[in-house]
């Protein structure tokens, strides 16, 4: 009898936060629907719209180059993840793997690099980027965010759980490093990719400072920026804003609902193709 109260407290508990915590967005949503005679900020406020309408949604792509914002950020976002998959896990194996001196000095160097704020090294890195000829351009973004002190540390952790004998095993059977690193490692590893292409993509997706700092051209901007235009325009519709906030997020939520199914505990058992 306890049991079966203390569960259905704690399911009433868990629905409550889920309820606060789907509160914003199911109040952007709404307002996105409302139709162009509703009232937004009628009192008390209407959670559901009352004519329901997707006017904004229309006039938000007829309006605004959203498409090419939405091309813009899918580019950069998804170089960014096929980027840091590869550097990162490249530099993960022999940190994980390989006995050399100055391992652990390497290692502690680059997780402290994580407890730098972006702020500090954002003017160095703008005029690296003024050298190198890439300013103004999607390869600007991308190049900061192509491998990170994370990612590195988090494959690093996981290639250290990967059992020996599954190296040993494909050693027995002539495989070099890099064909231990992608046969051996990489699939055992699967579950930490996921995590970090996510992760990546997420971050990327919204990042807001770095593309205002580093682009000036409109044509080049990612939906952050295109979203602050809206939102900065001399007639301001929260419509329309809300309508660019809730596309925003939905290939974020698509991506998450598509790949949480594959961030399951390591099976070694996997690991060694064919």
């Amino acid at each position: 009898m306890r049991t079966s109260t203390a569960r259905a407290v704690q399911l009433v508990l868990l629905i409550l936060l889920a309820l606060l915590v789907l509160t914003p967005l199911l109040w952007l949503v709404s307002t996105s629907l409302k139709g162009p005679a509703e009232d937004i900020f009628s009192s008390p406020p209407a959670l559901l719209p009352a004519q329901p309408s997707l006017d904004a949604y229309v006039r938000l792509f007829q309006d605004n180059p959203l498409s090419i914002y939405l091309f813009n950020s899918t580019v950069v976002s998804g170089l960014a993840v096929l980027a840091n998959l590869l550097f990162c896990s490249l530099a993960a194996y022999p940190l994980a793997r390989l006995r050399f001196a100055g391992r652990g000095l390497v290692l502690g160097l680059v997780v402290a690099t994580i407890l730098i704020p972006f702020q500090v090294v954002m003017i160095p890195l703008y005029l690296l980027m003024v050298q190198l000829g890439l300013r103004n351009t999607l390869l600007a973004l991308v190049i900061p965010q192509a491998a990170t002190a994370f990612g590195l540390y988090l494959l690093r952790q996981s290639f250290l759980g990967v059992p020996k004998e599954l190296e040993e095993a494909a050693r027995i059977d002539g495989c070099s490093r890099l064909e231990e690193w992608w046969n051996v490692m990489i699939p055992a590893a699967k579950a930490d990719l996921i995590t970090l292409a996510m992760l990546v993509f997420i971050g990327t997706w919204s990042d807001f400072l770095w593309p205002l700092v580093i682009l000036d051209d409109p044509s080049l901007y990612t939906l952050p920026l295109g979203l602050q235009q809206l939102s900065s325009s001399f007639s301001l519709d929260w419509r329309i804003v809300a309508a660019g906030s809730v596309v925003s997020i939905l290939p974020v939520l698509f991506l998450f609902v598509l790949l949480q199914r594959f961030i399951l505990p390591n099976a070694s058992g996997d690991a060694v193709k064919g």
